[in-house]
């Protein structure tokens, strides 16, 4: 899908539909009245009438309106003026694109931004208003035998009553490319574990790297062997799958500039080993590799702005299968930092290969480290699928990333990480064991990886409840690279 912005007249613009808003209580927007004054007050008497009320998320499409150059009009309900908040405009643009998507118009205009929208600024109503069109758009059925016809609705220009500034500009370019880099993310989580491998999120990587002059680098099994990561490949000792170990370069910033290093949680699929999980949902364990995928769509999306930043991508990836070589309850192995483990539950798998690839992350001389996981189940119980968990050895850090996930629309809550919650860890026989117990399971499983971030600024994002949807709409999500690509771009600015 294409996005544009440009100062345009409504009425004067040839357009397969133009999009105005209306509120409660028959008052016309300002894109909306130049449209009723240029019709004759056409839109006045269909109010009059009562054929559109103005409530938030209603809908009217008219088709050839006297006086006006676009073939067709959409009214779109806004609710009250002066209760016309982020949520409101959330939900009007939502409805807006089940309209067009629901029609034949090929192309369409926007009369949206201008809105006065409470605690908002025209940027984040540029984003969102690209970001929903994009996700209004997203099918994911081309691997049916008959796939659905793709919409017809690919151009859209977000109209306004002011020449836009170079900021609307920057931000109609970057929101494309964070909803390019969700597209990517959504791709990735949607396949099937028998086509997404680490071997193939390997060679996306590899794809990534030459689309956008990145250096790209994947240790074999036997490389980390040789690293010591004895914690990752015991995860991967049960599956026919060799592990892989991906990282991607974005050098963007000053050569002396320290880098950001995103580090995503890759499991391509999860049966939880020999601590097998029910069969019952296990098909969504291919949404394992959402912490993996979030991170590949960040990278596409920051290369395509060409933030000015540094940017490192490291991606463990493996799957986790019962087997006669898998892992065993009470087994120890060593980690890459020398720390030894005592596997409890062979389920507990995440920790183990991010432990691994935090160690390996310090070689980078990071400003801060930020690893996205599905982490635990205990996270979607805490927070169910509104917020993801953050969690932080530093506070600064923390409030960076929450204030980024308010903006993007990508909510963060953070969650406590006091030393009061390591002992739960404490082993009898190794340096620590994987989990520790149920009380307080996405703290502790935090609690294990901040083990092994003690030497630089970490966060931590649990998006096992927000990564992807079940049910009806199951399918991922693409989050969080929004919150991802506006914590970067705030970086950027700094």
């Amino acid at each position: 899908m294409e996005f544009s912005i440009k100062q345009c007249s409504p009425e004067k613009q040839h357009s397969a539909c133009v999009v105005v808003g209306v509120y409660q209580g028959g008052q016309l927007s300002a894109a909306a009245q130049q449209l009723d004054a240029a019709g004759n007050r056409q839109i006045s008497a269909l109010i009059e009438r009562g054929d559109i009320t103005g409530k938030v998320g209603s809908s009217l499409m008219l088709h050839t309106l006297s006086g006006i150059a676009a073939e067709r009009v959409l009214l779109v309900g806004l609710g009250k003026a002066d209760e016309f908040n982020g949520k409101k405009f959330l939900e009007v643009l939502r409805a807006t694109f089940t309209a067009l998507q629901n029609s034949v118009c090929k192309n369409a205009t926007l009369y949206l931004t201008d809105l006065a929208v409470t605690e908002r600024d025209a940027i984040w109503k540029i984003n969102q208003s690209i970001l929903l069109a994009a996700e209004s758009a997203y099918r994911c059925d081309h691997l049916k035998s008959k796939p659905a016809d793709p919409p017809t609705l690919h151009k859209i220009l977000l109209g306004c009553a002011d020449k836009p500034d170079e900021a609307g500009q920057t931000a109609v370019q970057q929101a494309s490319a964070i909803a390019d880099g969700v597209k990517l993310a959504k791709d990735l989580g949607n396949l099937p574990g028998n086509i997404c491998t680490p071997t193939y999120l390997a060679d996306q990587a590899t794809d990534l790297a030459k689309q956008h002059k990145l250096k790209v680098t994947v240790l074999e099994e036997k490389d980390m062997e040789k690293l010591g990561m004895h914690s990752l490949l015991s995860v991967s000792s049960g599956s026919r799958q060799p592990a892989k170990l991906i990282t991607l370069e974005y050098r963007g910033g000053d050569k002396k500039q320290k880098p950001i290093v995103l580090v995503g949680k890759g499991l391509t699929f999860d049966a939880g080993g020999i601590s097998i999980k029910p069969g019952a949902g296990m098909d969504e364990m291919k949404y394992d590799m959402c912490g993996a995928a979030s991170v590949l769509g960040t990278m596409h999306a920051i290369a395509e702005m060409s933030l000015k930043l540094n940017v490192v991508a490291v991606i463990p990836s493996s799957e986790n299968l019962p087997d006669g070589a898998a892992s065993k309850p009470g087994d120890i192995v060593k980690s890459m930092a020398g720390l030894t483990i005592e596997i409890l539950n062979t389920d507990a798998e995440g920790r183990r290969i991010l432990c691994d690839a935090l160690t390996y992350a310090a070689r980078f001389k990071p400003d801060t480290v930020v690893d996205i996981a599905t982490l635990t189940g205990a996270c979607v119980i805490a927070l169910g699928h509104v917020a993801s968990g953050l969690y932080s050895n530093q506070d600064t850090l923390a409030h960076e990333l929450f204030a980024a996930g308010e903006y993007a629309n990508d909510r963060v809550w953070q969650m406590p990480l006091w030393d009061e919650y390591q002992q739960q860890l404490d082993s009898n026989f190794a340096d620590m064991q994987d989990i520790g117990g149920r009380e307080a399971g996405s703290i502790t499983a935090a609690c294990f990886l901040s083990r092994f971030a003690e030497d630089y600024r970490w966060a931590h994002l649990d998006v096992a409840g927000t990564a992807w949807k079940s049910g009806k709409e199951k399918g991922a999500t693409g989050r969080p690279v929004p919150l991802l690509t506006q914590y970067l771009i705030n970086r950027a600015k700094s």
